[in-house]
C-alpha cells in the first residue's frame, strides 16, 4: 500500500478558513454593521461548500470512492467530522448574535425585533400588512411522502395541522403543508414608528418577512388548526456539470443545467424551531438523515441579509446610521497625470496596479479607450465572472464590435453560480457582432487576459497586454485585493497571441519562454522552479520562496515544498482558505511557515517570489495551487519583468507575513493560532497588511505625483 503524503483533509480545512471569516466578525474592533456582513459571507460560503463539496462527499459514499485530497479518511467519517464542526460554529455564530451583535445594534438604534417582542400595535400593523402584501402570493404546497419541488436556497415555512374529526372527536394529526418564502418580498419590514414616542429616542425597529409568515401562516389554512411550524432551508447539489459532448446547443445544455440545479438532490437541512416531529416528516420526505440536518438560531439564512450591511437600506428608511458602524471609506487612488492615451502610458514602462487601494478605472478605462480609438484593430478578452446588467467592460466590447473592430471574447459559460450571468452576455456579444468561443471543452477558462492590437504612429502594429489575478468586475474590484500589469512587452504579447490561437482554434501546445499555462505546463514549470531552488540552497546560503496564494492542495505541489524544506529552502506561505500542508515538521517540513491573513478585503492575488540564487524571479497567477486549477482550469502563470514592479511586489509580500493583527498562523497540529495574540503578549506594535498597502499605494501615488510635477517644470524650463 503506498504511503500517504503527510496532508489535512481538504473540506475540513476549508471549515478552519470559514472559522477564521467567523473569528473576524467576533472581534471588538470591527464595526457592528462589518460584523454581520462577515457572517453573511460566512453563510453564504457554507450554502455553497454544501451545494458542492459536501454533494461530492456524499456522492462518494454511494460510489465507495476515497479522494486523496481527504487524506485517508472515508467519506461516512467525515461527513460526521463536516457535520460537528459545522454545527459547532452555528453555535459560536448565534451566541454572537444573541448576546453581542444584537444588543450592540439596538444601543446604536437598529433593532432586530423577534415575534416574542412585536408591540400589540405593531403585531396588527404586520397582519394587516400581512393579509393586504403577502398573503395573495403564498401558496401552501400539501407536505406527503416526497417534498415538493421548491428549489434550491428558498427559505420555507413548513406547518403541522391538526383536522377536527367531522362528529367532534379529537383531533388527527398527521398533515403537513409547506409555504415558501415569496424572494420577491422585501425580507426586513421596517415597524412604523410610535407616535407616542419622543422622536430623539425613536430607533429602526425591523420584523422579518418570514416571522410574520409562520405567525400569520393559519390564515392560508382555514379549517385545520396550526400545531407548530418551522423555519427551514435546503441546499441542493450543485456539483454537476453541462454535458459538453452534447452536439446541438452548448447554451441551451447550459441552461439545462441551470435548471436541474434547482432541484437536484437536496445535501443539506437548515432548520429553526422545537417540532422535533415536524423535522422528522421533512427530513424522511427529503431522503436526508441526522448528518445531514443543522439547526440554527435566530434569524436564519443569514446569507441573505446583504440589505442590512449596506448605508443605502438605512438612507431609504430616512435612519441616521452612525458612521462608526461601517469601516471608515478607504478612497482608491489614481494614476497622477496619465496621458490623453493610455497607450502612451503604458509605452512609457511596464505599470502594476493592486485593486482595490488603486483604482479598477483604470483598467476599465484601458478596455473602453480600446474601443473608442480608431487606432485599435482588435480586442481579445477573457471573460470569468463580470457584473451585473450593466457591466462597463461588456458594453465596451459591444460598442468595439459595432465600430467594426474585431471583438473577439472567451466566455466561460461554466464559472459557477454565474453562468446565467455570462449566457446573457455571450448572447448580446454576438448580436453586437463580436466573435465569441465558450473556452476549451471539459476545461473552465479562469485566466485572465486582455490583448490590444493597435496601429502605431510610425504604421507598423503595436500590441497592449493586460495580465490579473481578478477578474473584469468593477464592483468586486472595490472589495478583492487582485494584481495587474500593463504591458507592451513584446515577448509577453507574443506569447499571450499564442495563448488566445489556442484557446479558439487548433493550434498545438507550444512551450513558451515567459508564460505556463494549465493544464499543459503550469504545474510543471512551477515544481521545477521549486525544485531549483532547492538545488541551489545551501546551509550557508538558504533558498527562499514566498508565495500569496488562495488556496493549497495539490499533492504534487506539497511534495515539492516538502523536498525543498528537506533542503533548507525557507518557505513562507500566505494561503488564505484551504491549505492541506503540514508545517513544521522535523526533517519533512521544519522550514515551511504558513499563515492566512484576512480582512476587510478579499485577499485574493496570487504572488510567487524565488531567490533564485540573488537573481530574484516574481510571478503573478490567475491560478490556486489546487488540483482543479492546475488539471481541470486553464490558467496562466506569467513573469513580473519590470524591475520596480518586482520590489514593489516583493515589498508587498514581505507586508504579509509581517501583519500580527488579521493573521493566523497554521500549526503542525492543524489548528490555526491568532497572531494578534502572540503580538499582544510580547508587545509588539501591531502591523495590519491592508492599511500597510493602503499606505503604499498612497505613497506610490504621491511620488508620481511629485515626478510628474518635475518633469513638467523641466519641460517648462526647455520652452
Amino acid at each position: 500500500m503506498p504511503v500517504l503524503l503527510p496532508m489535512f483533509n481538504r473540506e475540513l480545512s476549508w471549515l478552519d478558513y470559514n472559522d477564521r471569516v467567523l473569528a473576524e466578525a467576533m472581534k471588538p474592533a470591527t464595526p457592528l454593521l462589518e460584523q454581520l456582513n462577515f457572517l453573511r459571507i460566512v453563510a453564504s460560503n457554507l450554502d455553497e461548500f454544501f451545494m458542492v463539496r459536501v454533494a461530492a462527499v456524499k456522492a462518494a459514499i454511494l460510489s465507495g470512492q476515497i479522494r486523496e485530497e481527504w487524506a485517508g479518511m472515508h467519506p461516512e467519517e467525515l461527513l460526521a467530522h463536516i457535520h460537528r464542526k459545522v454545527q459547532a460554529s452555528f453555535e459560536a455564530l448565534y451566541h454572537h448574535v444573541e448576546h453581542v451583535l444584537l444588543p450592540a445594534l439596538a444601543d446604536k438604534g437598529i433593532e432586530l425585533v423577534p415575534p416574542d417582542q412585536w408591540k400589540p400595535r405593531e403585531r396588527r400593523w404586520l397582519e394587516r400588512y400581512f393579509m393586504e402584501e403577502v398573503f395573495p402570493l403564498l401558496t401552501p404546497l400539501r407536505l406527503e411522502d416526497s417534498y415538493p419541488g421548491t428549489g434550491s436556497l428558498q427559505m420555507q415555512i413548513v406547518f403541522r395541522l391538526d383536522q377536527p374529526g367531522a362528529t367532534g372527536e379529537a383531533p388527527s394529526s398527521g398533515l403537513c403543508a409547506l409555504v415558501q418564502v415569496p424572494r420577491n418580498l422585501d425580507r426586513f419590514i421596517v415597524l412604523p414608528p410610535d407616535p407616542d414616542e419622543p422622536s430623539e429616542s425613536k430607533a429602526l425597529r425591523i420584523a422579518l418577512l418570514e416571522d410574520m409568515i409562520l405567525l400569520f401562516g393559519h390564515r392560508l389554512f382555514p379549517g385545520h388548526a396550526v400545531v407548530q411550524g418551522i423555519q427551514c432551508k435546503i441546499n441542493r447539489d450543485a456539483d454537476f456539470g453541462v454535458d459538453e459532448d452534447r452536439e446541438d446547443d452548448f447554451l441551451a445544455a447550459m441552461e439545462e443545467v441551470l435548471t436541474g440545479r434547482q432541484n437536484s438532490t437536496p445535501v443539506r437541512l437548515v432548520f429553526r424551531g422545537d417540532d422535533q416531529t415536524l423535522v422528522s416528516r421533512v427530513m424522511q420526505s427529503l431522503g436526508l438523515g441526522s448528518l445531514d440536518v443543522y439547526h440554527c438560531g435566530w434569524p436564519m439564512d443569514l446569507g441573505r441579509i446583504t440589505p442590512l450591511c449596506t448605508p443605502e437600506f438605512y438612507r431609504q428608511h430616512g435612519f441616521e446610521v452612525s458612521p462608526d458602524l461601517f469601516w471608515k471609506p478607504w478612497k482608491p487612488v489614481r494614476p497622477h497625470g496619465l496621458p490623453e492615451s493610455i497607450f502612451d502610458w503604458i509605452d512609457e514602462k511596464d505599470r502594476f496596479i493592486n485593486v482595490p487601494y488603486e483604482s479598477f478605472d483604470t483598467i476599465q478605462r484601458f478596455i473602453e479607450e480600446a474601443a473608442e480609438d480608431p487606432q485599435v484593430l482588435g480586442i481579445k478578452m477573457t471573460l470569468y465572472r463580470t457584473s451585473g446588467r450593466d457591466s462597463p467592460i461588456v458594453h465596451a466590447l459591444m460598442r468595439a464590435a459595432r465600430a467594426g473592430k474585431q471583438v473577439v471574447a472567451v466566455i466561460e459559460l461554466k464559472a459557477r453560480f454565474d453562468e446565467e450571468k455570462n449566457i446573457s452576455w455571450a448572447s448580446a456579444l454576438e448580436q453586437a457582432g463580436a466573435i465569441v468561443t465558450y473556452g476549451v471543452a471539459h476545461l473552465k477558462v479562469h485566466a485572465k487576459a486582455t490583448l490590444v492590437i493597435r496601429r502605431s504612429r510610425e504604421g507598423g502594429i503595436r500590441r497592449y497586454l493586460h495580465l490579473s489575478t481578478g477578474n473584469y468586475n468593477e464592483r468586486t474590484a472595490q472589495s478583492y485585493v487582485d494584481f495587474s500589469i500593463l504591458t507592451a512587452n513584446e515577448s509577453l504579447c507574443t506569447e499571450i497571441a499564442l495563448f488566445f490561437n489556442i484557446l479558439t482554434g487548433y493550434s498545438s501546445i507550444q512551450p513558451l519562454s515567459n508564460i505556463a499555462v494549465a493544464p499543459f505546463d503550469l504545474k510543471k514549470r512551477l515544481i521545477a522552479l521549486i525544485d531549483r531552488e532547492a538545488q541551489s540552497s545551501t546551509p550557508e546560503t538558504p533558498g527562499l520562496i514566498m508565495a500569496k496564494v488562495n488556496a493549497l492542495s495539490d499533492p504534487d505541489i506539497i511534495e515539492a515544498l516538502y523536498r525543498a524544506s528537506q533542503r533548507g529552502v525557507r518557505i513562507f506561505l500566505n494561503v488564505r482558505g484551504i491549505c492541506t500542508l503540514v508545517p513544521g515538521v522535523p526533517r519533512l517540513s521544519e522550514t515551511i511557515q504558513v499563515q492566512s491573513v484576512l480582512g476587510r478585503y478579499l485577499e485574493h492575488g496570487r504572488i510567487i517570489y524565488f531567490l533564485n540564487g540573488g537573481r530574484e524571479e516574481l510571478y503573478l497567477s490567475s491560478a490556486d495551487w489546487l488540483q482543479r486549477n492546475m488539471d481541470k482550469r486553464i490558467e496562466l502563470f506569467f513573469p513580473v519583468l519590470d524591475g520596480g514592479i518586482k520590489a514593489r511586489c516583493r515589498q508587498i509580500l514581505e507586508l504579509y507575513f509581517s501583519d500580527n493583527s488579521h493573521s493566523y498562523r497554521l500549526a503542525s497540529d492543524g489548528t490555526w493560532k491568532q497572531a494578534e495574540a502572540e503580538s499582544t503578549s510580547r508587545q509588539l506594535p501591531p502591523v495590519h497588511v491592508q492599511d500597510a498597502l493602503r499606505t503604499m499605494a498612497r505613497r506610490f501615488s504621491q511620488h508620481r505625483e511629485s515626478l510628474q510635477e518635475v518633469l513638467q517644470v523641466r519641460r517648462a524650463r526647455r520652452s
